[in-house]
């Protein structure tokens, strides 16, 4: 059967063909410019602080935004903002998805400068937090001071911090995930995570999964809002080394075709729109299990603890050697998404007040590379 995905391969052969040294063409497709703070984080620094927030801007995020600002104090105070332009709206209508990002970057931060023997009081929201069903605002995350500790302990959960990464291809279904694999992480990680590698439930999660990512493709503005922030080719993920990066050479060589455009991308007539439904599909349907976070309330001290949480969880999976992909899409909370809310709720047993904070399917995956980002440098502001 010929489909979608084969006729773009096919596509992709030919117009690679025809470009002055295809193998040539294929083998410089890789943006290393938008890569490089991925190499040596915190070797070259002095400034203890300046060391760790290299590492933290590595931290996952809601598409990649980065949306972390920070403003040094004195000689051993930070502080922690958003970058309220990057936030997301139309998906994240209350900036919980982005301030679970910005937990991620604190515990990242936490955790470089402790490997260096710092500790880090943190204070959350020293000028109060926003409302919860408001926005973020220009008052700060999070207030951190650095206090040195000689023989502080490391946690061991630090040294996977290179090899982090969010998974987007499928899964191997030829290799079991165990549910004592599975716990094994989650033990290590600490904190609120759960997790579940049993048939019947990761069947009725992926069905759950599926129907949110369909809501939120086919809502235009909640769509759209995924494709304004598309990188497509080398040039443009370093160029803008943030949103999402649609790179490599099979996917460059369908750009030079015409066939992968934002224009197509945002038509859900075409064929662009139609073979990432079904690349999207694949990947849920090979999720060999899932894990996810709660809360006991839906705070924006619970928002920003799930962040620390997770990315804890993501470090410990990746010690294991389990990929992880955040399925955010049920957890969402514009209109359109009241049903898959309800459902992924409803299925992990989730009653209010207590919340789902993180979802994402779990498997063996193959090595990827990581995601592109600004440099810390670009990340500094005064106050």
């Amino acid at each position: 059967m010929i489909t979608r995905r084969k006729v773009l391969l096919g596509a992709s052969g030919v117009v690679l063909a025809g470009v002055a040294g295809g193998s040539l063409f294929a083998a410089t497709r890789t943006p290393h410019a938008a890569r490089a703070p991925w190499q040596s984080p915190g070797a070259l620094s002095a400034d203890p602080r300046v060391a760790a927030m290299e590492w933290a801007v590595l931290a996952p995020n809601p598409h990649n935004r980065q949306p972390w600002l920070m403003a040094f104090n004195g000689n051993d105070e930070a502080q922690l903002y958003c970058q309220l332009d990057r936030r997301l709206p139309e998906t994240d209508p209350f900036d919980r998805q982005v301030l679970i990002g910005l937990g991620c970057f604190l515990e990242l931060f936490i955790l470089a400068a402790q490997d260096q023997e710092y500790d880090v009081r943190v204070s959350p929201f020293p000028e109060g937090a926003p409302p919860v069903d408001g926005r973020l605002d220009a008052r700060p995350i999070a207030h951190l001071q650095l206090v040195p500790s000689k023989g502080l302990a490391k946690d061991p959960l630090f040294q996977h911090a290179p090899y982090r990464r969010s998974n987007k291809e499928a899964f191997d279904q030829d290799r079991a995930l165990t549910a004592d694999t599975m716990m094994g992480f989650i033990k290590a990680a600490g904190g609120t995570a759960e997790g579940t590698v049993d048939p019947a439930k990761v069947a009725a999660l992926r069905e759950v999964a599926w129907q949110a990512w369909q809501v939120e493709a086919n809502t235009p503005r909640t769509h759209q809002e995924s494709v304004n922030l598309m990188r497509i080719g080398k040039s443009e993920i370093n160029r803008s080394p943030d949103g999402i990066d649609l790179g490599g050479a099979f996917l460059e060589t369908l750009a030079v075709a015409g066939l992968l455009t934002r224009e197509t991308l945002a038509d859900p007539n075409s064929t662009a729109f139609k073979s990432g439904e079904d690349m999207y599909k694949g990947l849920i349907g090979s999720s060999q299990g899932f894990i996810w976070l709660t809360s006991d309330d839906d705070s924006r001290t619970a928002q920003l603890q799930a962040g620390r949480d997770w990315l804890r969880l993501n470090l410990a999976a990746t010690g294991a050697g389990v990929a992880t992909q955040p399925l955010s899409q049920a957890l969402q909370e514009f209109p359109e998404m009241a049903g898959p809310f309800a459902d992924v709720h409803d299925t992990l047993g989730v009653e209010t007040p207590r919340r789902v904070q993180m979802l994402a399917r779990i498997g063996y995956g193959p090595e990827v590379p990581p995601s592109p980002r600004w440099p810390a440098s670009t990340r500094m502001v005064s106050v």
